[in-house]
């Protein structure tokens, strides 16, 4: 079910922030494989920078919305893929799906020059068509996602200065394996939403 508000994003109006290892467009959809070792994180914990992610992005001016929609067919460690806003490489936020401890997690990374790490077990939405949603309204953008045929859940509600420059679209990461491909069935765009719940 998709807002009647909302309009497709053309595949092709995005820029990559690293070109995956392959993309193909396949009835509407895109698909994107990942190259292996892909990943968004700084220092926190780890002690490493990756800015290696495939995200696709658009302008995201604050008063709108982005959704992805993506098959999460995954089945290595830290398999990815969902919603990236990006303001530069020291301010970003990742959410959606992430393959982690033999689950699906659905979850987010919000980096202030340092990552944090939040997730959530989704066991049941492994192979499944999934929507990521970012808000932005104001100083903040709000987080949703749901497996198909069911309600939005809330995965969080972040920070974001809403004079900022910013953009956004789906992303995928491979940090473990080669040969992750995702299937991006459709990339939205439309009004904020009108209340946190």
């Amino acid at each position: 079910m998709t807002d009647p508000g909302q309009r497709r994003i053309d595949w092709g109006d995005g820029e990559w922030t690293t070109p995956p290892a392959g993309v193909e467009e396949r009835d509407g959809a895109l698909l994107v494989t990942a190259v292996e070792g892909s990943d968004a994180w700084r220092h926190t914990s780890y002690g490493f920078v990756h800015d290696t992610e495939h995200a696709l992005l658009a302008p995201l001016p604050n008063g709108t919305a982005v959704e992805v929609d993506f098959l999460a067919e995954f089945d290595e460690q830290f398999d990815q893929a969902g919603v990236f806003l990006r303001v530069d490489d020291e301010h970003w936020i990742k959410a959606g799906v992430e393959f982690a401890d033999g689950l699906p997690q659905v979850g987010a990374v919000v980096t202030r020059g340092k990552s944090d790490w939040s997730v959530a077990p989704v066991p049941e939405w492994r192979g499944r068509l999934v929507t990521v949603r970012a808000s932005w309204s104001g100083d903040a953008v709000t987080i949703r996602a749901r497996a198909e045929g069911e309600e939005f859940r809330l995965v969080r509600v972040a920070p974001l200065e809403p004079t900022l420059a910013v953009s956004a679209g789906p992303f995928a990461c491979a940090p473990t394996r080669a040969g992750l491909t995702v299937r991006f069935p459709a990339w939205r765009t439309g009004p904020a939403d009108a209340a946190l719940h």
